[in-house]
């Protein structure tokens, strides 16, 4: 068997939390990231049939049924994964019941995943109807893009189209644009379930006054997503409040779309 501390993706995780951290995503124990592992390639690091406990989970997810998942823990900080990954990260399997957690690695201080477990496995059901090759669900506080909540509507047309706006590459990045959701409690499935509904149209979803989630087939892709909006929310203000003399036209950001060949919304702009 592998040393599991050198697996490729508890490599990933140590990276992109302490990267989050780095920028300021996700103070304190602010942030989670949930990631959906391939069997065969966990099974060259740990024995699958060794589950060390169990843990309900509060959510029924009878189609991740015996979906493998590495989470962040409930209370840790980003910072501290990456010189303790097992006690900060868990690996965890969902049980035949659907509603429990098997934890096959982690947690080694007794803790458990993250309190928003349940939005992320929501949203992972969503992603997957749509698009079978998305495996990662990541949630923070970018600085910019929370404080663009407070200045901005929250509607997503106008949310999403003055973004766009904003770098000439937004609109290729993120063709298919941003939900939004009002201020919701966190941590319960009402705000979970609002979320998946709006991941069945959009990879990026904006909790008001909140953070953001996103999804994507890979760590690097839904990093790269967030990381996008959160440039072009810098970029928005600092500009806000000055005279606006240039600006990405609707005709050009069609231009743009058109010629990378991404499927966009085209609903979003005023052509």
């Amino acid at each position: 068997m592998k040393n599991i501390l050198t697996a490729p993706f508890i490599t990933e995780m140590k990276e992109i939390t302490a990267n989050m951290y780095r920028l300021g995503w996700d103070e304190r124990n602010g942030g989670n990231i949930s990631y959906m592992l391939d069997e065969s390639v966990v099974g060259e690091y740990l024995d699958l049939n060794n589950v060390i406990r169990t843990i309900p989970t509060g959510f029924v997810a009878k189609s991740l049924i015996g979906k493998i998942f590495i989470v962040t823990g409930t209370g840790k900080y980003f910072r501290n994964v990456q010189s303790d990954p097992e006690t900060n990260l868990g690996i965890i399997r969902i049980a035949q019941d659907g509603t429990t957690a098997e934890l096959l690695w982690g947690y080694a201080d007794g803790g458990k995943f993250t309190s928003e477990l349940p939005a992320h496995l929501m949203s992972h059901m969503a992603r997957l109807s749509v698009d079978p090759e998305n495996r990662v669900v990541i949630h923070c506080h970018p600085t910019h893009t929370l404080a663009m909540n407070f200045v901005h509507t929250l509607d997503e047309k106008e949310f999403t189209h003055t973004l766009w706006e904003m770098c000439t590459e937004c609109i290729v990045v993120f063709p298919d644009g941003v939900g939004v959701l009002p201020w919701m409690l966190c941590g319960n499935n009402t705000i979970g379930e609002a979320t998946a509904k709006k991941m069945e149209e959009f990879r990026l979803v904006v909790w008001g006054m909140h953070g953001i989630y996103g999804a994507g087939k890979t760590i690097d892709e839904t990093f790269g997503l967030i990381e996008t909006v959160e440039k072009a929310a810098q970029i928005y203000m600092l500009t806000c409040n000055m005279p606006r003399i240039n600006t990405i036209k609707d005709s050009e950001m069609q231009e743009l779309a058109e010629a990378f060949g991404v499927t966009y919304r085209k609903d979003f702009l005023n052509l």
